[in-house]
């Protein structure tokens, strides 16, 4: 599912126009974006989590020449599906 395949799911969900439509979904990522970029952690209920999350340098090797190099310290950005996302890709009920 593309950015596209979600606004035009909006539009036909919602009556909203092409346009507002590609404006929420926007919107919505931007303020995610944001909040991630801040730290911060996002839980969406039946959905899952967003967390960024520091790595530590460390050391690594190169796979082409076998030299050891140190991988810079860095954040990433995890996510972890709820239980309720799960049970729903398994075709499972969830209790």
């Amino acid at each position: 599912m593309t950015k596209a395949d979600l606004i035009e799911n909006v539009y036909l969900k919602t009556g909203f126009s092409k346009k507002e439509s590609a404006e929420i979904v926007e919107m919505v990522f931007d303020i995610m974006k944001n909040n991630l970029e801040d730290g911060e952690k996002i839980k969406i209920a039946g959905f899952g989590n967003f967390v960024v999350k520091q790595k530590a340098t460390r050391r690594g090797r190169n796979p082409q020449t076998g030299e050891e190099i140190e991988i810079t310290s860095r954040r990433i950005l995890t996510f972890k599906p709820s239980q309720v996302l799960k049970s729903a890709i398994n075709g499972c009920e969830v209790e």
